[in-house]
């Protein structure tokens, strides 16, 4: 795609996950970015709404050079905000990237993942603020999360945003890569909230909508005397069924 229609994509995208009755963000909360080629990507600015995301909303930053910074040592705040101002294409901008432009270039960096929206999801939040979070999410639950989440999510324990995070992002989806031969579809965060990873901005969408339904669904099955998983030959099943890859050939 040309970058005009990838910036028109990602303002849709960002204004449906910034829908106040979707519940997944509010005020400034969260952020979005997509690639547009192997050089440049669009970011979320510091402060801005995703509700009321236009095209003045976004930054155009240089992918690689962003990723650099994660093997940059240790940063102060200031030198993370300098650093990020260096890596914008337009030096002159006023925008300043999100604190979180930086996992956002390496999941970017990915194959075939192309638009990226971070939220903070009440239903969501509600499980990754739990003492037993990482309890509640070790299994799935049902064959459409399967198709739209993936095998797994990407579980990780709070860590400060910025660089910091996303160090441990790129830690954590490498492995599951190694593990899995795959990207992940979802990453879970502790206290935080959920990034969804997509090949098209549709694709963000649906896995955003169908991690908080499944949220819902975890909810109800506790209250209902506990949550009854999958078993891991039924996830690899249906993961693999031919049937269900042309499903998910929908929202590509």
């Amino acid at each position: 795609m040309d970058e005009q229609t990838v910036l028109a994509d990602l303002v849709a995208m960002s204004r449906e996950l910034g829908k106040p009755k979707n519940d997944y963000v509010i005020l400034g909360e969260g952020n979005t970015s997509a690639r547009i080629d192997d050089d440049f990507f669009l970011v979320k600015a510091s402060g801005k709404y995703l509700a009321n995301a236009d095209t003045d909303t976004f930054v155009k930053v240089k992918l690689k050079e962003a990723v650099a910074i994660l093997d940059q040592g240790d940063l102060t705040d200031d030198e993370i905000k300098d650093a990020l101002f260096t890596v914008c294409a337009d030096p002159a901008s006023k925008l300043r990237p999100s604190i979180e432009t930086t996992f956002h270039s390496f999941l970017l960096s990915l194959p075939d993942v192309y638009f990226i929206g971070h939220t903070h999801a009440t239903a969501i939040l509600a499980m990754m603020c739990s003492t037993k979070a990482e309890e509640i999410i070790k299994g799935r639950v049902c064959p459409d999360e399967i198709v739209y989440c993936g095998i797994e999510p990407v579980y990780m324990e709070y860590v400060d945003p910025g660089l910091g995070l996303g160090r441990t992002i790129r830690e954590n989806v490498c492995r599951y890569i190694d593990k899995h031969g795959c990207n992940p579809k979802e990453i879970l965060i502790r206290n935080h909230g959920l990034i969804a990873l997509g090949t098209n901005a549709h694709e963000v969408e649906a896995i955003t909508a169908m991690a908080c339904k499944t949220a819902r669904i975890l909810a109800g099955a506790h209250i209902f005397g506990g949550v009854h998983y999958m078993t891991r030959q039924n996830v690899d099943r249906i993961y693999t069924r031919p049937d269900e890859a042309c499903r998910k050939e929908q929202f590509r």
